[in-house]
């Protein structure tokens, strides 16, 4: 008897487990409508050029760190702005 008891509280996990993907899938489906926007370029705000400009900034802060580890002088100095 053990044998079946305790198949039937791992079958009910399985249902919880299942219970709680689905509410998953529903969430993940709202969340791809707002998905199917294009990721062309188009003028103006949107979600290509926010990503394309977050990518140039990380871009950007890389290279001033590497300057400084390289240089072993600050940004500003190495550029000449701070004497």
């Amino acid at each position: 008897m053990a044998l079946s008891e305790d198949n039937e509280s791992s079958n009910s996990n399985f249902d919880n487990e299942n219970e709680g993907n689905d509410a998953l899938d529903s969430s993940n489906k709202n969340l791809n409508k707002n998905d199917n926007q294009s990721f062309d370029y188009s003028f103006g705000w949107n979600r290509y050029s926010e990503i394309t400009n977050g990518r140039f900034a990380m871009i950007g802060l890389l290279a001033i760190l590497l300057i400084e580890l390289i240089s072993k002088k600050s940004f500003f100095s190495w550029t000449g702005i701070l004497n």
